[in-house]
């Protein structure tokens, strides 16, 4: 392996390729999500971990008030270390639970009634949003940088 090679897997250029599969929606009340991470290569890496996450990002606010917070709502952590070949394809699929969180807000809208209308009229007010997604990112043993993908998921 050449200088330039070696700088480049440090780097994660042309390092492990990071695709995550999962499905567009999933139903709130199934509280889990089920997929599949493929990693492929064009040199010979060294995986380390892969981790999954099920994330919020929790956005209240208009304009300059807004505000934006992230949770972590369920984890999937594989530690098995392995070398993926050049042209190789490593598929890991994965079921991750998760627990949603709820803004004083939403617990109050879920009371119905006179309470209900007040929480519901509260999360408008404070114009609260929530925004899913599903995270991999992958321990490359070489690797600085490393590879990661990110895709949104909608709740239904």
């Amino acid at each position: 392996m050449g200088f330039f090679d070696k700088v480049k897997n440090k780097l994660g250029i042309g390092g492990v390729k990071v695709t995550l599969q999962i499905p567009g929606h999933v139903a709130k009340e199934s509280e889990q999500v089920e997929g599949k991470v493929v990693l492929t290569t064009k040199s010979e890496q060294e995986i380390i971990e892969v981790e999954i996450k099920f994330v919020e990002e929790f956005t209240r606010g208009r304009g300059d008030n807004a505000s934006t917070e992230s949770f972590d709502l369920g984890v999937v952590k594989f530690t098995e270390t392995y070398t993926i070949k050049p042209g190789g394809v490593k598929e890991i699929p994965f079921v991750l639970p998760f627990k949603l969180l709820k803004s004083k807000a939403d617990s109050l809208a879920e009371k119905g009634g006179t309470l209900g209308a007040i929480g519901k009229m509260s999360k408008f007010a404070s114009n609260e949003k929530s925004k899913y997604m599903v995270e991999a990112n992958v321990d490359v043993k070489a690797a600085i940088l490393d590879p990661s993908n990110k895709k949104d998921i909608k709740l239904t």
